[in-house]
């Protein structure tokens, strides 16, 4: 294996000579502009879109057969390599970024080329400068140094996320409404949420401190689902907050919830709109939900007709759809797909395949809430020395229906 030949090191080795690389990414490389450049070299730099790995090549051409030959004869190390050809984030000046760490990736000779495919994707708004040492190359007793900047437009700042959706969608909730959800279209970021959120009154000022605000924040794997808690020692009877500063609903006003679109999303960029949902506040609702009043449609035999319930209330839009099961006759669940229609007062359910004839029954647990949070046979209470995350169980009821 030849080792690189000894060559000026990076400090004293600029003469001032940039090379563009229009060709591939035009307006993003920048060349000298002096009447004293050193005359131009035979060698060239250009990075190329690489659509099989999904990033960015460094190509340098100019290369002799020879040399060529040679680096691809012997396997260098990657400390050999980078005296040849580096790679470094500007540090505000070509001299001080060549004398910085070089960042990693791979070498290799292709056909009349040196290649270089960094480690991981180039960000954008950075600037890199690659360093090329000709006079490195196997065989080579001199050559000018030759260098170039490389730099990738910001990610596009335009906003594009919204709120798509806020559950519960009623225009009219209850007093002591336990959450909301926050749906997004696009994955958000994390921290200082309470700053994007407001509640206010119809005379537009901000109610205080509406919301159980934690540090955990409540969101989805996908984080584009923000469960948003009222802070239950205003909606508990007989407790110091709801007693001294009233519930953040009252039953007969109305109310605007405000999602700020300076809240920023995954990639850093703020929201498109701000969002808003104004409603009116009913009674409190402290009776537990009673499946006995609920309406069951039961389909047709041999057909995806979806199956139906109404409920006499809406109903907590994520827990309506996780916790009621369709059984067959044989007790095994049936596979389908479930959606909450007319302000989550009806849930639907279309199985994957056509319904058998017979005896099946949803199963539901009793942990399904109201809007309220009350469950079966249970209403809301919350001690506010327990988490408002109460323990679920696995305890069931079974409504039988018949497909005929």
């Amino acid at each position: 294996m030849n080792a690189p030949p000894r060559g000026l090191q990076p400090r004293a080795a600029v003469t001032g000579l940039f090379l563009a690389a229009s060709l591939w990414f035009p307006g993003q490389f920048r060349a000298a502009d002096s009447a004293d450049a050193a005359p131009k070299s035979k060698f060239a730099l250009r990075w190329v879109s690489n659509t099989a790995v999904g990033g960015w090549t460094l190509i340098v051409m100019g290369a002799d057969t020879k040399a060529l030959a040679e680096l691809r004869g012997g396997p260098w190390t990657p400390a050999q390599w980078q005296k040849l050809l580096a790679v470094h984030v500007e540090q505000g000046d070509v001299l001080g970024s060549v004398g910085m760490p070089a960042i990693l990736g791979a070498y290799r000779v292709h056909e009349s080329t040196i290649q270089f495919q960094p480690q991981f994707p180039l960000e954008p708004g950075l600037r890199y400068v690659a360093a090329f040492y000709p006079a490195r190359l196997p065989g080579a007793s001199d050559g000018q140094f030759v260098s170039a900047t490389f730099e990738l437009p910001p990610r596009n700042p335009k906003p594009v996320t919204v709120v798509r959706q806020i559950y519960p969608s009623a225009s009219v909730l209850p007093e002591n409404l336990l959450k909301f959800y926050v749906y997004f279209s696009a994955p958000m970021s994390r921290g200082h949420i309470y700053d994007h959120i407001h509640l206010r009154n119809d005379a537009g000022k901000d109610i205080d401190l509406p919301f159980l605000e934690i540090d955990e924040e409540l969101w989805d794997p996908t984080m584009t689902r923000l469960t948003l808690f009222i802070d239950p020692g205003r909606i508990k009877r007989g407790v110091t907050p709801l007693e001294e500063v009233g519930p953040a609903l009252e039953n007969g006003k109305r109310y605007t919830l405000f999602i700020d679109k300076q809240w920023k999303d995954g990639t850093g960029t703020v929201l498109k709109e701000t969002f808003r949902k104004t409603f009116a506040v009913g009674p409190p609702d402290r009776e537990p939900v009673d499946p006995a009043k609920w309406k069951i449609q039961s389909p047709r035999p041999e057909t995806r007709e979806p199956l139906s319930i109404t409920f006499p209330e809406s109903m907590d839009h994520a827990l309506a759809q996780r916790v009621i099961r369709v059984m067959s006759g044989l007790n095994q669940p049936v596979d389908g797909s479930t959606a909450l229609e007319n302000e989550e007062r009806r849930w639907t359910f279309i199985p994957a395949r056509s319904w058998s004839r017979g005896l099946h029954a949803l199963s539901v647990q009793t942990t399904i809430e109201d809007l309220a949070g009350n469950n079966i046979g249970k209403a809301f209470e919350v001690d506010l020395f327990e988490p408002v995350q109460r323990r679920f169980t696995n305890s069931v009821v079974r409504l039988p229906f018949e497909v005929r």
